[in-house]
């Protein structure tokens, strides 16, 4: 597994993946090796995974690439039977994999190239790396129908649909809340990376219009994002009611955060299937979400959908002027989240990793170019048996 920061996951989706399904992969017998970032953690094994650490160079733009070159490199010289490679963005080493006859699947992830953070160069890079993981992967992973949706429109070209899991909580409890000075249902909740397409700002700012008498907890941080994080601090105009938490790496407290608020507000708008917003519906938490095809697909007629400042506002006043409603949209919501099962997801990553050993994926699509996201009807995303 190849192209996160490793495990044991401390940052992301990705990692949250190669964790979750690394581990039933080892519990099945499979040998499972991950490149972890220098940083990480200094363990050569976790949950029956080998763990291969090696360093990457800090800065925004070359810091996945370096490390992933790294990790090429090291994979070169010890074979092994599969590889999954997470990001498009990694697309410029797949030709050496190939070459080594390595079969690999490639998780494409969102669609990088709409993140606000990349300027036009970066754009035009992760336009092309998507083209090149298109052509030169044997099989793709999309981690939500939208994406699937997306590669068969823009490419003709299937993918294998893996989503997440959903941890549930049942008893998730709340003692911990009083470190951080909340009760029990007592708050509407944020949780996210300061970054333009995750609409903190919106939140912030809708929040500050409404009448809501609950305080809004926001929760996150970004590296190089310094700007951003001060706009956010703006929208709030020092409103008491807005209390900043930062980062929270503590998941106990991080899951009761979730399953005691009265609202969760989601606003990832570019990547697939998020796992902060799994996590949220699994432990009950009420989802107001930005209007995108990837959140309607995880929370369905159970969510409330926002892309204003105003909606945000009225949503927010409409759910503490019925607050018992609210929390039935979150017990909804926490069944539904049932519907995700990392057990599920794992055997699918098993059953692509024996097709692609045995050379039966539907890649690579050497001839494939991009042909306009209207061009060919939105279809299916297709399985491996």
């Amino acid at each position: 597994m190849v192209g996160t920061r490793g495990v044991p996951a401390r940052y992301g989706g990705f990692e949250t993946a190669v964790e979750e399904v690394g581990r039933r992969l080892a519990d099945a017998g499979h040998r499972v090796r991950v490149y972890c970032r220098s940083g990480n953690s200094d363990l050569s094994s976790y949950a029956g995974m080998e763990l291969v650490t090696l360093p990457a160079l800090r800065r925004r733009s070359l810091e996945t690439l370096s490390h992933t070159g790294a990790s090429v490199t090291h994979l070169l010289g010890r074979r092994t039977d599969v590889a999954f490679v997470f990001n498009a963005a990694n697309a410029p080493y797949l030709p050496l994999l190939r070459l080594a006859q390595i079969p690999v699947a490639t998780h494409v992830d969102g669609l990088e190239w709409q993140r606000a953070k990349w300027g036009g160069a970066g754009r035009r890079y992760y336009r092309a790396a998507e083209t090149a993981a298109v052509r030169w992967s044997d099989a793709l992973i999309a981690d939500a129908v939208g994406i699937a949706d997306y590669y068969r429109a823009e490419y003709d070209v299937p993918t294998t649909l893996l989503t997440y899991g959903a941890p549930v909580l049942a008893e998730p409890g709340h003692d911990a809340l009083a470190d951080v000075g909340l009760e029990r249902g007592g708050y509407h909740l944020v949780v996210a990376r300061f970054e333009p397409e995750n609409h903190v700002d919106l939140w912030v700012e809708g929040y500050v219009r409404s009448r809501a008498r609950r305080p809004l907890v926001v929760v996150g941080s970004a590296p190089y994002a310094d700007a951003y994080t001060a706009r956010v601090h703006a929208a709030a105009q020092g409103d008491p009611r807005v209390r900043f938490l930062g980062g929270v790496w503590d998941q106990r407290l991080l899951d009761q955060l979730y399953a005691n608020s009265l609202t969760y507000l989601h606003g990832h708008s570019v990547g697939g299937t998020n796992p902060s917003l799994l996590r949220a519906i699994g432990a009950g938490a009420a989802t107001v979400a930005y209007d995108v095809s990837f959140n309607r697909e995880v929370v369905g007629d159970e969510g409330v959908y926002v892309r204003e400042p105003g909606e945000v506002a009225r949503a927010l006043d409409d759910a503490e002027a019925d607050e018992p409603a609210t929390r039935v949209r979150g017990a909804l919501l926490r069944e539904r989240a049932r519907a995700y099962d990392w057990d599920e997801v794992a055997a699918g990553y098993e059953r692509l990793a024996v097709a692609l050993a045995e050379g039966r994926a539907p890649g690579p699509h050497r001839g494939a170019s991009r042909r306009g996201a209207d061009a060919v009807p939105v279809r299916e995303a297709e399985v491996v048996p």
